[in-house]
């Protein structure tokens, strides 16, 4: 009966040995996940944040059609800017050759400025323009003004002419004058000019030669 007592409470001393071991070993298996479950890739709300946020799309999207939208309006500037040029060249090249009239490149409402000092200077309509200046100075030539073109620019709707001018004036003399005229062109007219020269060569011109008949 004693021998069986004492096995009894060998294995429970065993028993009670083991339960510590068990307890470890559970710990460890739980630690061996936690660490398992640290190196797994995680998918949080940081995680998703540090990605390219969709909608940042559109506004690159707004910003090439900006971009589009700005290389049409240049494009579109050069060719007025070209055409507007074109149409101020031919007009030149008709009056050097006998075959037009510059000042049929103004538009019927178009006004005429004529900067510096002297009787002309002043603001004109186009009708004003041709009964009070154009015409009463060629009345003081024999041999019309022949336009020479050094250089056409156009910004926008201005186009800028820099030309020289020469003639024969009624009393013999030689007429000579460096004009630059700036043009603000309207469908292919002439709305504005304003025309600058040398107005002491211009003023003499008025003062020493009456005008013919």
């Amino acid at each position: 009966m004693r021998r069986l007592d004492q096995v009894l409470i060998g294995m429970g001393l065993i028993g009670l040995l083991a339960v510590p071991a068990m307890t470890q070993a559970r710990t460890d298996e739980a630690g061996l996940q936690s660490n398992e479950t640290a190196f797994e890739p995680r998918h949080d709300s940081t995680a998703l944040n540090q990605q390219p946020a969709l909608d940042q799309f559109p506004a690159i999207a707004d910003l090439a059609q900006a971009t589009q939208s700005n290389q049409a309006d240049v494009q579109e500037t050069q060719v007025i800017e070209q055409r507007n040029k074109e149409i101020v060249r031919q007009s030149f090249d008709g009056w050097r050759n006998g075959t037009g009239n510059v000042f049929d490149l103004l538009a019927p409402e178009a006004t005429w400025t004529i900067t510096g000092t002297g009787a002309t200077v002043g603001t004109y309509r186009k009708q004003e323009l041709l009964d009070q200046v154009v015409n009463p100075t060629s009345a003081r030539l024999s041999s019309p003004i022949v336009p020479t073109v050094r250089g056409i620019w156009a910004d926008g709707d201005m186009v800028i002419v820099l030309w020289d001018g020469a003639a024969i004036a009624r009393d013999g003399q030689p007429y000579h004058n460096t004009y630059t005229w700036f043009f603000r062109m309207q469908d292919g007219k002439a709305v504005e000019a304003i025309a600058f020269l040398d107005m002491q060569e211009f003023n003499d011109l008025w003062a020493r030669v009456s005008p013919g008949n």
